[in-house]
């Protein structure tokens, strides 16, 4: 059963057209910078466990895994097919309006890792995602999700816009817990500009995690 955590007030966006409007044209560039993907796919080295299958939920054209962990499969979902299709990683994809049904075409315990990268700030029905991922992760697994200070601004629902970073990660974390994710983590990092720019000293975009797992036995 889905647990609410967030107010019908929190899920209202400042543009409430349809997502698929606004994700009809590919995107074929990078919305966080160097020193982000970099940690994000260090991360992914340390925490996906070799052979896994992975789920990439709300993906694009480019997943940040690491290129020399073999991984049995690797399914990708999102809004813009061309996008998708040009992600070399993706074994399969699906396309999918979460914001309009939120129950995933996958079987129960199927999927040993979900990632969700600068994704989580366009949900409005957070939980009922985090329950969904619960039924479809193997005993064990894990989602990491993880975001900058970046949004589409108009797309984010009020409980994103109107929060901080510490918030978000409160945010994410809560949500998760109240469907019976557990053991959560939450990483809160600086990084340095990649080039020039970090040799003079200049910060990249902040790198914020949150990973949860699924318990070995559900009550």
């Amino acid at each position: 059963m889905t647990v609410l955590v967030l107010e019908e007030s929190q899920r209202r966006k400042w543009d409430g057209s349809d997502d698929v409007l606004f994700y009809a044209e590919p995107r074929l560039v990078h919305h966080l910078d160097q020193a982000f993907r970099t940690r994000l796919t260090a991360l992914y080295t340390e925490r996906i466990p070799k052979n896994a299958v992975v789920l990439d939920l709300m993906s694009s054209w480019v997943s940040h895994l690491p290129e020399d962990k073999p991984l049995e499969r690797v399914i990708g979902h999102g809004l813009n097919e061309k996008e998708l299709a040009a992600n070399p990683r993706l074994d399969s994809y699906w396309l999918q309006n979460l914001n309009q049904n939120q129950e995933l075409p996958l079987p129960s315990s199927s999927v040993d890792a979900t990632l969700i990268v600068a994704g989580w700030q366009y949900l409005q029905y957070p939980e009922a995602i985090a329950s969904e991922l619960l039924r479809v992760t193997r005993p064990g697994g894990q989602v990491i999700v993880a975001f900058s200070n970046r949004m589409f601004f108009t797309k984010a629902p009020l409980i994103w816009t109107d929060s901080s970073d510490q918030d978000h990660l409160d945010y994410v974390a809560g949500v998760l817990e109240a469907q019976g994710w557990q053991s959560t983590e939450r990483i809160a990092e600086t990084t340095k500009a990649a080039g020039v720019m970090g040799l003079l000293g200049q910060p990249g975009d902040p790198f914020f995690a949150v990973i949860s797992h699924k318990p070995n036995q559900l009550p």
